[in-house]
């Protein structure tokens, strides 16, 4: 990789550089029974990738609460989620696991020349941030930059929020040609399609490498243990590659 251009980089979190087990889940149970005031008997499905407010309204209509009553809830419950999270900090550091490379692919793309790392992610920003600071991988990322579902359910819209404010930053235009989603999920894939990224997928969530190839992703990964092919990765879906 060169360093006459700058790249916007952008992670995904779950299931990409931790996971969190049942607690996310967890979460949900508590904010739902709060909320609604009876437990939740059909919870989000694991590994999707789908955004939290999104994953909210499906909570509430697949446990019989009326449609009608939705538009209500979710922004009640999206602004109880954090505080729910922040109250199992502890059990994500206990329970909750790196994967495999993750912190060394975070630090040599963070000491890459003219890499812009953040995040683009179906969490809420403070669930997101709440993460990223149990593992201590923050410092390997731009949080003010990125993309979160506080500011848009749809994910693939999150490319553009993110590149947005990494050109007011740092004085550089993003397009598809200087940035790069790295995640695990076919919504990874759909939001690198839909929001005009390239897409490097990494097989260490729920989705295969041929799933994720087959679905659109531009070069598929094995896991981030090999921090060469990462970057080379990196160059390869960019401007550098042409």
């Amino acid at each position: 990789m060169t360093d006459a251009r700058q790249i916007l980089v952008l992670w995904d979190i779950d299931r990409t550089l931790l996971y969190v087990g049942d607690i996310d889940r967890q979460v949900y149970r508590e904010t739902f029974a709060e909320i609604v005031g009876r437990p939740a008997e059909h919870l989000p499905a694991r590994g999707t990738g789908v955004t939290m407010p999104l994953a909210i309204r499906s909570l509430l209509l697949d446990n019989g609460v009326p449609e009608a009553d939705v538009p209500g809830l979710v922004p009640r419950m999206v602004e109880l989620l954090p505080q729910r999270l922040a109250a199992h900090t502890d059990d994500l550091r206990e329970q909750g696991v790196l994967l495999p490379g993750a912190v060394d692919a975070l630090k040599a793309v963070h000491a890459q020349p003219g890499c812009v790392p953040t995040v683009v992610t179906g969490n809420l920003k403070p669930n997101a941030l709440l993460k990223l600071q149990a593992f201590d991988l923050a410092g390997f990322l731009d949080t003010e930059v990125g993309g979160y579902s506080s500011d848009n359910d749809h994910r693939p819209a999150l490319v553009g929020v993110a590149q947005e404010r990494a050109q007011a930053k740092y004085g550089t235009a993003f397009t598809g040609s200087n940035t790069v989603i790295i995640g695990d999920s076919l919504e990874d894939v759909r939001t690198g399609l839909e929001g005009g990224a390239p897409v490097i997928g990494v097989a260490s969530g729920k989705t295969s490498a041929s799933e994720l190839r087959s679905a659109g992703a531009d070069v598929v990964l094995g896991s981030l243990e090999e921090v060469a092919q990462v970057l080379d990765a990196i160059g390869t879906v960019t401007f550098e590659g042409v």
